[in-house]
């Protein structure tokens, strides 16, 4: 078997990953893998932007009181404060790679957009594709650095750890196996340093925003290899995805309605005042729940979004691309009202890291979405995410050039053992298990939970677990087989990490405990 040997292992190609290698680069060996190309991530489907204070009546302060008050009583403030003062300098860091926001009138400053929860103007954009834009400029730097080596269409199958070798002393991840997809080749990657970067897992649920690829690899391969996971009960579900039959995932951005767009019933009628004072521009929690609440009480499939105010040259120049995309579905948001539905978006919750990187697994780190760190505590507030991704990325980067290891030379990995296993001519059991996952996830563990709910989920997620160990095993190992395998395990540990919450706070509401407790808790899974 092929072993693979480099100082620094990165998994995953968005924002946290390429921002760790572009770092990492200057001191030492990076190897980065993922699973299909370098652009197929969450990332790259970011509309909104980046939230970093920037003008003058705005304040750190501020910024962090905001996001604490998302965040339900469970963010770790310290964590805010570090992460929202490290925003301006990691802002400068992506421009010198070739990021350009949309600049205020008259060239001066940055045009900042605001979006839900936040009290001031912070969010600098690209139009509405800032991750694309974003996306380009890092993956147009990674592929001119010789000292990165890119693996594109390349799956983490399990993380190699000292207690997987038996090894003595306290257990270390070593490396992974990992599987080159065209090929079917499985081999191994040697590394001190292995740090999991591979976005959300917004593929577990039935509706969702996220791409194809984000299905949990990252929480799923901590957990198997003995690393602590937290706060897995915080799923948002974004409340504005485009309702509409040809429209696979495509999110209205919440700056729409940091621009004035209103929330309405399928007949027009504003309704957000009924739920929060703050109107449409309340936390996504509480837009979702109620967007949930009055399709339930009027029986409409869907609600709507009314920007038609701002007229179509507003609408043209500020969000292009979904007032185009809109417009080749029939919608006309100058015109017409934008039908909506909620569907799951971002996992607040994650592998348990310091801002940092660090986890509870020696030798393995976690930033991005992968990593839950504190920030987001209950519920994420609008344009966070990518702020933690750079902030985390960077400062993870900057502890491993500090913070070398060298594995020891006698530590030797077992070639990858396939036992009796053949190739499948049952893939449409694959396909059934997915949709089956999804479909429980969505009906069970959705925007509203009970308790009867979830120990139904469970339970079916047990079986079909058992079942995917079953074909796991006695069939050669390909991608689909690996992501199914994935989304099964972190929609189970979404379940348990619900059950262990008896109260309600931020993403997490439950008909069976509608309070909310004095005494926030993190909820932590030890394996």
């Amino acid at each position: 078997m092929r072993i693979e040997s480099c100082e620094f292992f990165v998994v995953g190609s968005g924002m946290a990953g390429l921002v760790t290698a572009l770092n990492l680069a200057p001191h030492g060996n990076v190897l980065l893998v993922t699973k299909r190309k370098l652009n197929d991530c969450n990332t790259n489907f970011a509309q909104g932007g980046i939230s970093c204070v920037q003008d003058a009546g705005d304040s750190f302060d501020e910024h962090v009181a905001d996001t604490l008050d998302a965040g339900g009583g469970l963010c770790n403030e310290q964590v805010v404060r570090t992460i929202v003062e490290d925003g301006p300098a990691r802002i400068k860091e992506l421009e010198s790679y070739g990021v350009v926001f949309a600049a205020g009138k008259e060239g001066g400053g940055y045009d900042l957009g605001r979006e839900g929860g936040h009290s001031k103007r912070r969010i600098l954009h690209a139009g509405d594709i800032t991750g694309e834009r974003i996306e380009e400029a890092l993956v147009r730097r990674v592929r001119d650095d010789s000292r990165i080596r890119v693996c594109e269409d390349t799956m983490v199958i399990d993380l190699i750890t000292l207690q997987f070798l038996r090894e003595p002393g306290e257990n270390r991840c070593l490396g992974a196996y990992v599987l080159d997809v065209p090929s079917g080749e499985i081999y191994a990657v040697r590394a001190p340093h292995t740090i999991l970067a591979t976005g959300g897992c917004g593929k577990v649920y039935q509706y969702t925003c996220n791409p194809d690829v984000a299905t949990g690899d990252g929480i799923a391969l901590g957990w198997r290899a003995g690393a602590k996971v937290a706060n897995l009960e915080f799923i948002q579900f974004h409340p504005t995805c485009l309702f509409h039959p040809q429209a696979k995932r495509f999110l209205i951005s919440e700056a729409v309605r940091g621009e004035g767009a209103e929330l309405t019933d399928a007949d027009g009628t504003p309704f957000m005042k009924k739920y929060d004072p703050r109107g449409a521009l309340a936390p996504r929690d509480i837009v979702a729940r109620a967007i949930d609440s009055e399709m339930k009480r009027t029986g409409a499939p869907y609600c709507c979004l009314d920007i038609r105010a701002k007229g179509r040259t507003f609408l043209e120049k500020r969000f292009p691309k979904i007032y185009g995309t809109c417009l080749s579905f029939g919608i006309d948001m100058a015109t017409d009202l934008v039908p909506i539905v909620p569907a799951a978006h971002y996992c607040c919750g994650g592998v348990q890291a310091t801002v940092d990187g660090v986890t509870s697994l020696p030798g393995l780190y976690a930033v991005g979405e992968t990593a839950c760190t504190g920030l987001h505590g209950a519920n994420r507030l609008a344009s966070n995410s990518l702020l933690e991704a750079l902030v985390c990325a960077r400062r993870c980067a900057d502890r491993l050039s500090a913070d070398r290891h060298v594995l020891p030379d006698h530590l030797h990995i077992p070639d990858w053992q396939y036992g009796t296993a053949v190739a499948s001519d049952e893939v449409v059991l694959v396909a059934h298990n997915w949709t089956e996952i999804r479909a429980c996830m969505w009906d069970y563990v959705g925007i509203v939970r009970t308790d009867k709910r979830l120990a139904r989920a469970l339970r079916r997620l047990a079986n079909l677990r058992k079942e995917i160990r079953e074909y796991y095993f006695d069939y050669l190992v390909t991608q689909d087989t690996l992501e199914l395998r994935n989304l099964a395990l972190v929609g189970e540990l979404i379940v348990r990490s619900a059950q262990l919450r008896k109260e309600s706070r931020g993403l997490h509401y439950t008909l069976d405990y509608p309070e909310t407790k004095r005494l926030a808790r993190d909820t932590v899974l030890i394996r």
